[in-house]
């Protein structure tokens, strides 16, 4: 699979969030939106990759953008994750049927049964422009997310 491209329309999606409610991408429609998909609660890149996240999140919400983790982990092992973390934006479960988001996306690794570890920037028009596939191993960091915020919205820019 090959992840969608920057320009591509980005495939709206309805995913359980904490027990009981479900995010759609549609909610965050007329602001910048960040999706980080992840292999898997518990793993230590992707613990280490969320908590940076959560560490960043005030520099995401000075460009106004709001912060999606998504995995094929279940909405109970999310909770109980975040809660561990103390994360304060929402992990979606791409659970069931799973991968469906992640495969609509181009990130799903079927012959293992999780996502890529991938990252895209979606402007307020629904459009992704920016995308990046990390390997499994390797914590992205959050610099290509602020470069890509930073070309989105520049008014919003650093002094």
């Amino acid at each position: 699979m090959k992840p969608l491209a920057p320009g591509t329309r980005a495939p709206d999606f309805a995913l359980g969030s904490a027990p009981p409610q479900t995010v759609s991408l549609t909610d965050y429609r007329g602001r910048p939106v960040i999706l980080a998909f992840y292999p898997a609660d518990w793993s230590p890149v992707c613990g280490d990759q969320m908590a940076l996240y959560n560490e960043v999140l005030p520099e995401f919400e000075r460009y106004g953008a709001q912060l999606l983790g998504i995995s094929v982990d279940g909405v109970w092992c999310h909770a109980a994750f975040a809660k561990d973390r103390r994360l304060r934006f929402p992990l979606l479960a791409d659970f069931e049927p799973k991968g469906d988001v992640a495969r609509r996306y181009g990130v799903y690794r079927a012959g293992d049964g999780f996502t890529e570890r991938a990252l895209f920037v979606i402007d307020s028009e629904g459009i992704i422009r920016w995308s990046d596939v990390s390997p499994i191993d390797v914590n992205p960091g959050a610099d290509g997310i602020l470069r890509a915020l930073d070309a989105l919205v520049p008014e919003a820019r650093p002094v």
